[in-house]
């Protein structure tokens, strides 16, 4: 054998033998940060805004799987991470996350979990009021925009912590929403609601799927909505709703099945340059396409969006255990299994903040 023949064979062998480094894990950390205006939504004037954060990891620990619901009687079924493992890394493009109307952070941890073994490190909350682990309010529905401030009451916070604060890129930031949390994005992108608008839109359409009670809040009627919106409690802070929430340095946002877009002026989603990826079922009565969805991407200067058929609502929610789906039929039943949609929606987030944030 020739030497060029004997060292081709050696270097094919230490190839062959090289390890192969561990894709990462996703690990997550929980935290609690205080937060003016999560009192004046919460049932009991709590100032507390919890949130959660997922990263990439490479502990030897294995992930273990969340299960939502009662312990003795789980709904869902979360994705795997390990709690309070060391981060992988240095900086890290982040992503703010937030849920729909009456879900939770963990909700959408199929999402923020992936989006984390890719290496992002992506920071979600709990919307006082909205959430599906306290009481609902109708603060918590009157008052939409204030989500936007969660969002950077979290972000604040997770720089501040003395483990996570080092691996925030603000210089790569991004922006994550689900149904109402789509409408947060868009706040938080610049876009400024005008709720007299939506209140509008509501009154010609009042069997639009964004005007009529939710599953979560059946209480929360549009003349309920309405009532409370002019009382003398939430007045003052509906008057400020015009107001700019948007956060500084953003690069692109994700929506995924947007609700509430009736509340914003043409105006202000024209307005809107940073790009914007838009992913929607055909099949959506909660948010439908037409007067949400398709509103934003027509306007949006950058937008991008896509329809995937026969998909609903609330498929862009967490996996169902079998008690879920049986206790849990409408938000459980699909006709697309929920698995190929949540993976359709990992491929585009990771293809769009890659091209964005990378």
């Amino acid at each position: 054998m020739s030497f060029f023949h004997s060292a081709l064979a050696l270097a094919l062998g230490a190839l062959q033998l090289a390890p192969v480094p561990p894709l990462p894990k996703a690990g997550e950390r929980t935290g609690v940060a205080t937060s003016a205006t999560a009192a004046i939504r919460d049932a009991g004037q709590r100032d507390a805004l919890r949130f959660t954060v997922w990263y990439p990891t490479h502990t030897a620990r294995a992930e273990t799987p969340l299960s939502i619901g009662p312990p003795d009687a789980p709904l869902f079924q979360e994705a795997g991470r390990v709690e309070d493992a060391p981060v992988s890394g240095g900086r890290l493009p982040t992503l703010l996350l937030s849920h729909g109307n009456g879900g939770t952070a963990r909700m959408m941890g199929w999402l923020g979990t992936a989006l984390a073994r890719a290496g992002y490190l992506v920071i979600a909350v709990d919307h006082p009021g909205n959430n599906g682990i306290d009481p609902m309010t109708l603060a918590g529905s009157v008052l939409p925009w204030l989500r936007a401030d969660d969002l950077a009451t979290a972000l604040a916070a997770v720089q501040a912590d003395p483990v996570l604060g080092a691996h925030v890129d603000t210089a790569r930031l991004g922006l994550v929403g689900y149904s109402a949390g789509g409408f947060t994005a868009l706040v938080a992108a610049g876009a400024r609601p005008d709720m007299p608008r939506l209140a509008r839109f509501c009154a010609a359409h009042p069997d639009d799927g964004v005007c009529r009670p939710q599953d979560e809040s059946p209480t929360h009627t549009q003349a309920a909505r309405v009532a409370a919106a002019a009382s003398p409690e939430l007045a003052p802070h509906v008057r400020q709703a015009g107001q700019s929430r948007a956060l500084p340095g953003v690069r692109a946002a994700f929506l995924l099945a947007p609700a509430i877009v009736q509340a914003f002026d043409p105006a202000e989603l024209e307005a809107l340059q940073l790009p914007l990826s838009i992913m929607v079922g055909t099949d959506d009565a909660v948010a439908a396409p037409a007067s949400n969805s398709d509103v934003a991407a027509a306007l949006a200067g950058n937008a991008v969006i896509r329809h995937l058929p026969g998909v609903a609502h609330y498929d862009f929610l967490s996996e169902c255990t079998p008690l879920g789906a049986d206790r849990l039929q409408g938000l459980c039943r699909t006709a697309v299994p929920k698995a190929a949609t949540h993976a359709a929606a990992v491929d585009e987030a990771l293809r769009f903040f890659g091209e964005n944030l990378r």
